[in-house]
């Protein structure tokens, strides 16, 4: 039996072809394609503005395959909820709602796992299992999105920030960014979206060319070479030196300031001294300095700072003129750090070993 079509993640005028290969008329496209991404319908029979014989056509060789929820976590304040989702082929990846004074944020995964090995993080732990498609990252966030309106919310902005290095899945990223933007999808300015990536040089050249004004966030973590690459073995390919070009080269491109993201781990890499560093290596730059207080991972034996070294830490980029920000801790109480609830569910499913 021939495998349907997923319409879920497709361009409108990709919708209209599909359809018009099943002899329906094109308009009907559009009212396919709002029914799935505002309305969260997730089977054709339900679209009641299509004729029956249709409705049954599309059922017949297409499929709507979005996502499941299988777990999901609250803050003790509520402000911050983790969900695991899941896929048609049994893998799930974590997407967190943040809910800030300024609107609702939602932080997607790009991949099922990580290849990037970073020693703070646990979506690493278990390696990268495969990309995820352009329409299985918007399903996140539409997801999230359909729960927001029954309250009568919506979706604000969104940061790519979860498990899976963005620029490792660029065409896939870049559908789901240009999808969300689509009035028929979520309507989001490109202002509205967050890259992050661990320093891919050749991914970060390439979004430079797209012409679109998002917040490119790069993740250092350390001043210098030496310990970078132990807490980001990426950095063996791109060194620190070759990252900070490319992130001057997208400032320009864009004119928008570059984040630059450091976990404070506590005596590995919170020291006055490596503060010092970290301000001369952005010194004249349009950039921003993203301060995160690391989340303990159990399997890492990595400790938090206390708050008077992350402010000393803070007070002396401050003293040398950096624009610096401590982002403010938001479920700390459900591990919202990426993976975390995505690791506990592998070891429930997994064999315990002898």
């Amino acid at each position: 039996m021939a495998m349907k079509m997923n319409l879920y993640g497709l361009f409108l005028p990709e919708i209209s072809q599909v359809t018009a290969e099943l002899g329906i008329e094109s308009y009907r496209a559009r009212q396919i394609a709002e029914w799935m991404y505002q309305r969260g319908c997730t089977a054709f029979s339900d679209m009641t503005n299509l004729p029956l014989a249709q409705r049954e056509r599309l059922t017949g060789h297409c499929s709507l395959t979005a996502v499941s929820l299988q777990g999901e976590q609250q803050s003790a304040d509520g402000k911050t909820t983790k969900y695991l989702l899941g896929f048609a082929d049994g893998a799930a990846v974590e997407t967190v709602l943040m809910r800030q004074a300024y609107g609702n944020s939602v932080c997607v995964s790009t991949q099922v796992g990580c290849a990037m090995g970073c020693l703070f993080c646990a979506s690493t732990l278990g390696g990268i299992v495969r990309d995820l498609t352009g329409g299985e990252i918007l399903a996140q966030v539409l997801y999230i999105q359909h729960q927001l309106a029954k309250e009568g919310q919506k979706v604000s902005s969104v940061v790519l920030m979860g498990a899976g290095e963005p620029l490792l899945n660029y065409e896939n990223v870049l559908r789901f960014i240009r999808l969300c933007h689509e009035k028929y999808v979520l309507n989001l300015s490109y202002r509205s979206f967050t890259l992050s990536t661990s320093g891919i040089v050749p991914g970060i050249d390439r979004l430079c060319d797209e012409n679109l004004p998002v917040t490119l966030a790069i993740s250092l973590h350390a001043p210098e070479n030496t310990l970078r690459s132990k807490l980001m073995p990426i950095n063996n390919k791109y060194s620190l030196a070759e990252v900070m070009r490319a992130g001057e080269r997208y400032a320009s491109a864009s004119g928008r300031r570059v984040t630059y993201e450091y976990t404070l781990i506590d005596n590995v890499n919170d020291s006055n001294e490596q503060a010092t560093q970290l301000g001369l290596l952005l010194k004249g730059k349009l950039a921003n300095v993203n301060l995160i207080p690391v989340n303990a991972v159990p399997e890492r034996g990595l400790l938090r700072p206390s708050k008077e070294r992350v402010s000393r830490f803070e007070k002396t980029l401050l003293n040398m003129g950096i624009n610096v920000t401590v982002r403010r801790e938001m479920g700390a109480d459900i591990q919202a750090a990426c993976g975390q609830l995505r690791q506990k569910s592998l070891e429930k499913t997994q064999p315990a070993r002898r």
